[in-house]
């Protein structure tokens, strides 16, 4: 019998990472948890291999050879106590910035303390003997083989990363005896651009965009943009017949400014503007669940980190964004602006609210956003609550001059109104809008009694007496219908939407309290809400007292505005087959 690679798939997205990254060079200690990496390797002429007996040694071999070489050098060894002997070596090259991958093995941590013989923990390591530490499972599923593609190349990346150091992979085995795969298929590479050190890596460059298909950036959480940023944005937007994806937290008001939730919340119909060739990926956290589905994603970032959100990641660009579109489309650069891509999802855009009719929208969120929302008064300030008020509010648009924003970096319900509070601090003379449930302003309440909160406040409280989210009909909560409200929503607390405990707080606090039932009671007060600063102003509290089975119903309404024959069917298929059954679907038919 042939014997050619390991059948274990983290062996062969290893070897085939390794050569992608360009690195050849191993030093192999003799074992028996390492056998299939160090076989593989051995068949594979590509690589540079060598043998020490003692992995003290073999460590301080490699440190010699990345030195004078300039490369990175890969360690080899068994489980037990092998990998202890590296310890020496590897702390003199974490001090002289060596590239050495410690690559140990192990029969799984789950082993860990179960009397096995030859079972280490080495789940922690010393402080200064790696700059970075992987624990490499054998997948079970593709999740576990996404994570692993992701914790390798961050690894191999790692070795050169801001001067650079050795690197700790733990790779687990299953002892196979199966080495019967003859090719090593590719596994997708991340390489990683960097101005701060452009000799870092094989793959540190600026590659050329040579797609023919839809280009897109994806805005996610982002402080608003400076003119000149948005300016090269836009450059790269006319040169490349791109759109930028947002959200009310992308910080983007550019030209080519597309808000995407409300075409790809509609299930009835299916449209494929989100579909991307390349989707270029800035900003933080986004809470718009918008559905994006890129073919190549390009993360760019000053921070530099591996952040794979769309399991498509090929490069990370260590920059501001503005150098990137700089370069891609300089200032100097004369062009015919392109914007069909742009036309088409505006006319999308225009269509899906062309049908939107507030009259048939019950009393929600929904509908005080579809009626507030481009009323907001110019250069405003509004913090959105996660979740029910972000998602309502994402599906209109606000005034250019408006800046918004969310607190989506840790996506809990507390802290909404003391950060749109420190905000307001900033500048007494811009008017600070917060829209918040009852239970984020109830969690953060105490922030409304600060003594610096100025007569620039506006706080929009809906109050549905629960945390509606869980009753929304796209909600797993919504399986129990009403019995969700005693522990999964905690409905009831705060008075049960009492008409006066929130009223007599504000009024005591010195806000004006204003209050709405219904839709006609809403707009009678929403001037008042909405209107200007003056000397005799004073902060106002709106609380707005809603249904869940109503703001269910708006939602429903909303995600079902428009309707195809090809969305429809892919609704019934959906619901006829459920997500088990797509996912099986998909598995037979490759779709």
């Amino acid at each position: 019998m042939e014997h050619h690679y390991s059948i274990e798939k983290s062996v062969q997205m290893l070897i085939s990472l390794l050569k992608q990254h360009n690195i050849r060079k191993i030093v192999a200690s003799p074992g028996n948890t390492n056998l299939s990496f160090v076989w593989s390797v051995q068949n594979d002429p590509w690589f540079e291999v060598y043998s020490s007996v003692d992995e003290r040694s073999a460590a301080y071999i490699a440190c010699g050879l990345s030195q004078q070489t300039g490369e990175a050098v890969i360690i080899s060894c068994t489980g037990a106590t092998a990998s202890r002997n590296y310890v020496p070596g590897l702390t003199e090259a974490f001090y002289n910035k060596l590239p050495i991958l410690a690559l140990t093995s192990t029969q799984g941590c789950e082993r860990i303390g179960h009397l096995i013989a030859q079972v280490m923990d080495r789940r922690t390591i010393q402080n200064d003997i790696a700059v970075l530490s992987e624990y490499i499972p054998c997948p079970r599923n593709e999740e576990e083989e996404w994570s692993n593609n992701v914790k390798i190349n961050r690894a191999l990346l790692a070795l050169h990363h801001h001067g650079g150091g050795p690197v700790h992979l733990d790779f687990q085995t299953i002892y196979p005896r199966d080495y019967s795969v003859k090719e090593c298929p590719e596994t997708r590479a991340i390489f990683r651009t960097s101005l701060v050190d452009p000799s870092s890596n094989p793959g540190n460059i600026f590659p050329e965009i040579k797609v023919s298909g839809r280009i897109a950036i994806f805005l996610g959480r982002h402080n608003d943009f400076s003119l000149e940023a948005t300016e090269a944005i836009d450059r790269f937007c006319a040169r490349y017949n791109a759109v930028v994806f947002c959200d009310h937290t992308s910080g983007y008001k550019g030209k080519y400014r597309v808000l995407l939730p409300l075409i790809t919340t509609q299930t009835l119909a299916s449209f494929d503007v989100n579909k991307v060739d390349l989707l270029i990926h800035i900003g933080e956290i986004s809470g718009a669940y918008m559905t994006i589905v890129p073919q190549n994603v390009w993360r760019v970032s000053p921070d530099g980190e591996i952040k794979d959100f769309f399991r498509k990641l090929t490069r990370v660009f260590e920059m501001e964004p503005e150098v990137l579109f700089n370069h891609y489309a300089p200032s100097c650069e004369s062009i015919s602006p392109k914007d069909s891509y742009l036309k088409e999802c505006n006319e999308i855009l225009s269509l899906i609210r062309s049908k939107i009719n507030p009259s048939e929208i019950p009393f929600s969120n929904i509908w005080i956003a579809s009626q507030t929302a481009h009323r907001i008064p110019e250069n405003s300030v509004v913090h959105l609550g996660i979740l029910n008020s972000l998602r309502a509010w994402n599906m209109f648009e606000m005034p250019e001059s408006v800046s918004s924003t969310s607190n989506t970096g840790g996506f809990g319900i507390d802290g909404i109104l003391s950060t749109l509070v420190g905000a307001s601090l900033a500048d007494r003379n811009k008017l600070f809008f917060a829209i918040m449930g009852d239970l984020a302003f109830f969690y953060d309440m105490n922030a409304a009694g600060n003594r610096h909160i100025g007569n620039n406040i506006r706080i929009l409280l809906i109050n549905n007496g629960k945390g509606t989210e869980f009753r929304n009909y796209t909600h797993l909560g919504a399986l129990f219908g009403e019995e969700a409200d005693n522990y999964i929503a905690a409905g009831g607390h705060y008075g049960n939407k009492s008409h006066n405990l929130v009223r007599h707080y504000a009024e005591d606090l010195g806000f004006e309290y204003l209050k709405a039932d219904t839709k006609e009671e809403y707009l009678s007060h929403l001037e008042k809400f909405l209107s200007p600063l003056s000397d005799d102003s004073r902060p106002i509290l709106f609380e707005v007292f809603t249904d869940s089975q109503e703001e269910s119903d708006a939602l429903k309404i909303i995600n079902e505005t428009c309707h195809s024959t090809k969305g429809t069917a892919k609704k019934i298929i959906k619901d006829a087959l459920g997500d088990k059954g797509i996912k099986f679907a998909k598995t037979i038919f490759g779709k």
